[in-house]
């Protein structure tokens, strides 16, 4: 039963990572809207003191939110073939906007999860009420009686409140809430906007048509799928060859027997052409035809990667 749920379990992540970004972008939000959720109930006591409440609720909203970036960010495969990128070959290669677009695709998927736990966090208003309380003017309150200060008013959150104030709780927490959720839905308006004039921004920048982009979307998907698949079934068919030579037999199922006398395996790739096939992919062209990944380019025997007029680099990333 573990192994079945496993099997669909990769089955699902390798399906939805390999359609558009858009729907797996909605998937993390979703899953980030789930977290904050339980994270409300189980986890979020306002401590109802003086400092103490900004700090609390400031660190509800931006440490996890912190914490979502980082995971966004090694869990994104263009972080690790920029890093393969600089690593080898350097930045000399990319022009100073081929760059902007590789780290802003890297920082703007890694910024998915991060803005909406902060969203959903401002729309539920729990952490900004505990934060700002203190810092509300009491006067703002029609009759609320004078002589209390920040101390009083950081306990509003909570229930234990002098016994002639608790009339104004409900109008405390609905003016705070008023300005979380203004805040949240400012957020939500300033992102889409922002996500907008990317996407124009990017397809108005692009040299290719639209036709060539959708192409080209679904060589890198294929070819990333073909490329796990038969990496799995190759390293599988050389251990078990190894496991031969050392025992003098291996124990296979009937599947895989059919795949060592289907799939035979002499030897290993060299350490340069996993190099070649390594790091980040920028649109080129070579005497006119397209290279649409560093595989591709090493299938082709393309060299170099300097912007010549037979190896032009296209500013456009592939995302």
């Amino acid at each position: 039963m573990a192994a079945f749920l496993a099997e669909n379990f990769r089955f699902l992540s390798l399906f939805f990572k390999s359609k558009d970004v858009m729907i797996f972008n909605g998937l993390v939000a979703l899953g980030t809207v789930g977290s904050q959720e339980i994270f409300s109930v189980v986890a979020f006591h306002c401590p109802c003191s003086p400092a103490r409440n900004y700090i609390y609720g400031l660190a509800a909203i931006g440490v996890p939110a912190l914490a979502l970036f980082l995971i966004g960010v090694i869990w994104n495969n263009h972080t690790w073939n920029l890093v393969a990128e600089c690593h080898r070959r350097g930045t000399k290669n990319f022009s100073a906007a081929a760059t902007c677009l590789i780290f802003g695709s890297v920082m703007g998927r890694a910024a998915v999860a991060p803005v909406t736990w902060s969203m959903i966090s401002l729309l539920r208003g729990e952490a900004y009420v505990c934060a700002m309380s203190e810092f509300m003017d009491p006067s703002s309150l029609y009759e609320f009686p004078p002589g209390y200060g920040a101390n009083t008013m950081a306990r509003f959150p909570c229930d234990d409140l002098p016994g002639n104030l608790t009339k104004f709780k409900d109008e405390v927490i609905r003016q705070l809430k008023y300005e979380s959720q203004l805040f949240g839905w400012m957020l939500l308006g300033a992102v889409a906007v922002l996500v907008f004039l990317t996407k124009c921004l990017k397809h108005c920048c692009s040299p290719l048509s639209y036709r060539q982009e959708d192409y080209w979307d679904h060589y890198r998907s294929n070819e990333a799928k073909l490329f796990r698949r038969t990496a799995e079934v190759h390293s599988k068919v050389m251990a078990a060859n190894n496991v031969k030579k050392f025992f003098g037999f291996v124990y296979l199922d009937k599947e895989e027997k059919e795949l060592l006398q289907e799939y035979p395996v002499e030897d290993v790739q060299p350490r340069p052409q996993w190099d070649a096939i390594t790091g980040v992919c920028i649109y080129r062209e070579n005497k006119g035809f397209p290279l649409y990944s560093r595989l591709h380019k090493w299938a082709k025997g393309a060299v170099g990667c300097n912007s010549s007029p037979d190896n032009q680099e296209m500013v456009f990333l592939a995302a």
